[in-house]
């Protein structure tokens, strides 16, 4: 034995209220956007043209839209004609998906936003759900503009740049052995600056140029092999300390956007990297 069915039984039109629960959030949703004033509504009037739909009713449906984790215009449009809490909230209308997205990029929904906030916070403070006095974080992850491989890590900048210290001092004290340079006035043993490392470049360049200028002057060929044979060394040191100089300058900037990260993206400076579910 079946309960009766037929499709050609004419029926009256049923109010939609009755078929949701009683703690449905479309009931949420409607006493949430109903608390908002009034007057928040009178900018979206107008004396002409066709008669808009109700930005009350509008708000309502994006809403309710989104707590159900649906974004697009088309299947906002779509649940209009068959969710049961969509249909009631719209009270039977059903805007198109151009409707939709054209309100909700209008600036004015902005305030609308704002006093949604308003009304949901007092509603939470007279319901005693949460204290006047607590601040709240909200701990949303939000994915950047970035994949795995724009992302500089601290430990590897720190390595690198331990690397760079142990070479330049090393190279520095071959240097002053070889007397191709004059000794610097240092601030600290431990490490050369960027200040320090332009200095010995500076030095380096003056060293060859003193060598080009003697090869240039110079008319015997022996001597003039010699002297080229002599620059070579200092051209390799100056090649090694501008690549110092640039390494040294990109570690201290990436320390820079580190602050107290652990990473962060070429692409996006504010991300940091975040395993995502």
């Amino acid at each position: 034995m079946f309960k009766h069915y037929t499709m050609n039984q004419v029926i009256l039109p049923l109010d939609l209220e009755i078929k949701l629960d009683k703690n449905d959030i479309a009931f949420a949703i409607n006493d949430l956007v109903e608390s908002i004033p009034v007057e928040s509504f009178e900018d979206f009037a107008r004396s002409t043209g066709c008669p808009a739909y109700h930005p009350r009713m509008m708000m309502k449906i994006i809403l309710c839209a989104y707590t159900q984790s649906v974004f697009s215009g088309r299947k906002i449009e779509a649940l209009l004609k068959d969710s049961v809490r969509m249909m009631w909230l719209a009270q039977g209308y059903e805007p198109t998906y151009r409707t939709i997205n054209r309100f909700r990029t209008n600036p004015l929904v902005e305030e609308l936003l704002r006093q949604c906030f308003v009304q949901f916070r007092s509603k939470l403070v007279q319901e005693k759900e949460i204290d006047t006095e607590a601040i709240f974080i909200d701990g949303t992850k939000i994915e950047a503009n970035a994949n795995k491989f724009t992302f500089v890590w601290r430990k590897s900048v720190e390595r690198y740049s331990s690397n760079l210290i142990e070479k330049s001092n090393l190279m520095y004290d071959e240097l002053l052995e070889k007397e191709i340079i004059p000794a610097i006035e240092r601030e600290n043993e431990e490490e050369l600056s960027v200040k320090e490392i332009e200095t010995i470049v500076e030095k380096l360049d003056d060293t060859i140029d003193t060598y080009t200028k003697k090869i240039d002057d110079s008319d015997v060929v022996s001597e003039r092999k010699q002297l080229r044979s002599k620059r070579k060394e200092p051209k390799k040191y100056r090649k090694h300390y501008g690549d110092f100089l640039v390494r040294k300058q990109k570690y201290q900037r990436d320390m820079e956007i580190f602050k107290d990260r652990n990473s962060y993206s070429k692409t996006d400076h504010d991300a940091t990297f975040m395993r995502m579910k």
